[in-house]
């Protein structure tokens, strides 16, 4: 029951990694469905209250647990926490409190400190899921750095079509918000991306951890070209396309 419980969060709360899963073999679900449920209450906790305090003691709480399954101690319960600890081995989860600590920008309203605080806050969060999703499938630790700019740049992606929204909630998303400045970041992800290759070198089930990537590109390709549209709340692909990009990834990793 905790794994179904961390596939219908994930559907409800993050339904570009749901689909992204569910387009992935059963096995690598098993792994993906808990990490993206984790991964979806941390960047949840920063926004459930005005205070930021409670905010700070909400990823606490999500760092401890983490520092249990490290320890092989037995893991707070929690429908998340009890799939996790089965998921994750002790790098796993010390790797997992630097995307925790990332977090901490979310609960208050300060700019990044510059264009390297941002990456390594893209880095930290959707890099570093994306990277543990692969590495507990399988992939071999010669692929993290691929596999961090492939996360950095579907983070990226995200985050800019998220901007507005930021915004109006009292956040300041961008270091620099001109249209050339985020039509430079969109181009410097997007270069990273095609050298890292649709699937980093991977082979087999650890792909399954990158089908979360099937809109990076078009996306990224978008706002370089019109980076206007991060401001119009207008960055996205046809549901159509979508739908065809995720199953066509989908199709290739079946025959990996």
């Amino acid at each position: 029951m905790s794994f179904d419980a961390c596939a219908a969060s994930v559907e409800k709360g993050d339904p570009e990694r749901f689909r992204a899963a569910m387009a992935s073999p059963v096995a690598a679900r098993r792994v993906l469905f808990p990490l993206y449920a984790f991964n979806m209450q941390v960047a949840r906790a920063p926004w459930v209250t005005e205070e930021p305090m409670i905010a700070e003691m909400r990823l606490q709480w999500w760092r401890d647990a983490l520092e249990e399954i490290a320890e092989a101690r037995a893991v707070r319960k929690h429908e998340v926490t009890t799939e996790l600890a089965e998921v994750l081995d002790v790098p796993g989860a010390q790797a997992l409190d630097r995307l925790v600590a990332a977090r901490r920008w979310d609960v208050y309203k300060d700019t990044f400190e510059d264009a390297a605080h941002f990456r390594e806050y893209l880095e930290a969060t959707s890099g570093e899921l994306m990277w543990q999703g692969a590495r507990a499938l399988g992939a071999p630790e010669s692929a993290r750095e691929t596999v961090i700019a492939i996360g950095h740049g579907t983070g990226l992606a995200r985050f800019l079509a998220a901007a507005p929204t930021l915004e109006d909630k009292g956040r300041k998303p961008l270091v620099d918000g001109r249209p050339e400045a985020i039509a430079q970041l969109a181009q410097e992800a997007l270069t990273r991306l095609r050298e890292a290759g649709r699937w980093a070198g991977l082979s087999g089930l650890p792909r399954a951890a990158l089908l979360e990537s099937w809109e990076a590109a078009p996306l990224l390709q978008q706002i370089a070209r019109q980076p206007d549209r991060v401001a119009q709340n207008s960055v996205g692909i046809s549901p159509f396309r979508s739908r065809l990009r995720l199953a066509r990834r989908a199709a290739r990793l079946a025959r990996a």
